[in-house]
């Protein structure tokens, strides 16, 4: 099987989240920068993943990595080698130095190099005493662009937390049906369906609902979102994502909580919940199941996030 090397980056607020996105998507939590795994995972899903390596070989030294390169035939293909400086060496590479590699390496590969416009982009990097060469994708942010949206709430999930909820959620994307039932602007929605997830919204009040409809369009994406409570659903869903309603524009008595966390068990199998404060006793009450969580710190307040099962797989 085919293996790749991750690059991320994380401030030391978003590193609760960021590990445990990793944990969904790879089942296990990342190394400083790096993470190995056979899982073909698409970087510009993750918000914290910055490149991945599809390692063609390995080799003790990169001078063994340049004798490898000689295998590499592209013919009149352009090319360009790109040494990763964060990686696990003890004594950080200077400038000057991953150059002179650089070059070494792309010396033996057989095709033309092109350090601007390049159809082929490769990376060398070492990592846990060894040092690897592979094809080189990186990420993109695609967040960044959701950032700005015709409607906002104030309180509301910020677009690189949300697409780390949704991959918490939603860590395979085929065939796989998910609903955001307290979807209030559309956050959620929005980082879903850029990764092509097959969501569903709704809201129980007209005001969100239309703003979703609307920061979705925006983007140009489509999904349904219907006005009503999460006790009307009566479709099943793989996985759904709960942002507990919380702030000024949409409160929830703690009754109304209860009940939209009892049918979150009902209607879906994986489910994360977001709130602001701790729920355990709520979550105990509505008969999910924790199986993962951290804080999740944003300016002004903090978010807990349960990844959680529904208590009907197991009955």
């Amino acid at each position: 099987m085919t293996t790749y090397l991750y690059t991320y980056a994380c401030s030391p607020e978003e590193k609760p989240l960021c590990q445990m996105e990793m944990r969904a998507l790879f089942g296990c939590n990342a190394g400083p920068y790096l993470m190995m795994s056979k899982k073909k995972i698409d970087p510009k899903r993750s918000p914290f993943i910055r490149e991945r390596i599809e390692v063609m070989f390995e080799g003790e030294t990169y001078q063994s990595i340049a004798e490898q390169a000689n295998n590499v035939v592209l013919g009149e293909d352009t090319f360009k080698v790109h040494l990763i400086k964060d990686n696990d060496l003890e004594v950080k590479l200077s400038l000057q130095e991953r150059r002179r590699i650089e070059r070494e390496i792309g010396l033996s590969v057989q095709g033309v190099p092109d350090l601007d416009y390049p159809t082929h982009l490769y990376a060398v990097i070492p990592y846990k005493g060894r040092w690897y060469f592979g094809a080189l994708k990186k990420g993109e942010a695609v967040w960044l662009k959701h950032q700005q949206k015709p409607r906002e709430y104030s309180t509301a999930l910020s677009a690189r937390m949300a697409r780390a909820v949704v991959n918490i959620a939603v860590p395979k994307i085929d065939g796989i049906k998910a609903i955001d039932p307290c979807c209030g602007i559309g956050t959620v929605l929005v980082e879903a369906l850029s990764m092509g997830i097959d969501i569903t919204g709704r809201d129980i009040k007209a005001l969100p609902a239309m703003g979703a409809r609307e920061n979705i369009a925006h983007f140009g994406y489509e999904c349904e979102v219907v006005k009503g409570a999460i006790e009307e659903v009566v479709e099943h869903y793989d996985s759904a994502i709960i942002d507990l309603p919380y702030n000024l524009c949409h409160t929830a008595s703690k009754e109304e909580q209860l009940s939209i966390l009892s049918h979150a068990n009902r209607i879906a199998d994986r489910i994360v919940v977001v709130s602001g404060e701790p729920i355990d006793a709520m979550i105990e009450q509505s008969g999910l199941i924790i199986k993962d969580r951290c804080e999740a710190k944003k300016p002004g307040f903090t978010r807990e996030i349960l990844l959680c099962e529904s208590s009907f797989i197991q009955s």
